[in-house]
């Protein structure tokens, strides 16, 4: 059980407990509907709370967010062996990690029991916890990085659309200047999952910065940046360099394979949020992997 108490002010004097909940606190409708349903999940005073009633100025309002009851047991993990679930942060409210550039993080037709959210449920399995798996933003099978995790429903709510973050990628092409991409992304076909830059798609941007460039010993031209998007289209770092003819290395969607690195080129290094129930600047970085590494030691300037 997670409890938050709110001391009214006289901003919020004379409001509706749902007004207060909806604005001030960041509750989505879902979460009150189903604290109504919990007893003492809202509280005024001490004393069991409609969402009708008034909030006046120095009332204390009370959220108690229960645990999780889950409806499916995902803690079985049957996936190939990815090492040991890389923590990068941990509270009662968030795990982050390093996934593994390989691992899918949903299990879906293609992957029943080696994904993400499985090696996650039975890591909290093993530590006596059980939460409804809810991964803040996602990482496509191919991209490595920090997947941030909410334990409850508040802080998947508070979570969702503010979590910064900062992208490693290498494009096959050679940069010199840093730059921005402003270009729709649309996707031809409701079935399959490619985009293409289009002009009936939605709009996307995405800034980059040059941290090295040249050419690879099998004569790649490439280039070492450090991405962020201000949209949060899907595919749309992969797209946005495909439609500079600059595909990642390693995209087998919007390029072409390699020996030496089997998924796109593409490692989500940094994020920045903050924690949902202290408001608490939380800074998390993730190594690159070995892979897109050795790449880089190997981009000798031309």
């Amino acid at each position: 059980m997670r409890t938050l108490n709110y001391t009214i002010t006289s901003e919020n004097d004379g409001s509706k407990v749902l007004y207060f909940l909806k604005g001030k606190a960041g509750l989505s409708s879902r979460l009150i509907r189903s604290l109504k349903l919990v007893d003492n999940g809202i509280m005024l005073n001490g004393e069991h709370a409609r969402t009708v009633d008034e909030i006046h100025e120095n009332d204390v309002l009370t959220i108690n967010i229960p645990e999780d009851v889950l409806t499916e047991d995902l803690s079985e993990y049957d996936g190939a062996d990815f090492g040991d679930l890389q923590i990068l942060y941990e509270d009662e409210d968030i795990l982050v990690v390093n996934k593994p550039a390989m691992l899918a993080i949903h299990p879906s037709h293609n992957h029943q029991g080696d994904t993400l959210a499985n090696l996650i449920a039975a890591y909290l399995k093993s530590k006596g916890k059980k939460a409804t798996f809810r991964a803040v933003g996602r990482l496509d099978k191919g991209t490595s990085g920090i997947v941030v995790c909410a334990l409850n429903a508040f802080a998947a709510n508070k979570l969702q659309g503010k979590i910064e973050k900062t992208y490693y990628a290498i494009p096959s092409d050679i940069f010199t200047e840093d730059g921005s991409i402003e270009a729709p992304i649309f996707r031809p076909d409701s079935i399959k999952t490619y985009r293409t830059v289009d002009e009936r798609g939605d709009y996307a941007l995405t800034h980059y910065k040059v941290l090295q460039s040249g050419a690879l010993p099998d004569g790649t031209k490439a280039s070492f940046v450090k991405v962020n998007i201000v949209t949060g289209r899907t595919h749309q770092i992969r797209v946005h360099f495909a439609h500079l003819g600059a595909p990642l290395l390693g995209d087998t969607m919007y390029g072409t394979a390699r020996a030496d690195i089997s998924h796109q080129a593409l490692h989500c290094g940094h994020a920045e949020l903050l924690q949902p129930f202290t408001n608490c600047k939380i800074c998390i970085d993730a190594p690159l992997p070995q892979d897109m590494n050795e790449i880089i030691c190997n981009l000798h300037k031309i």
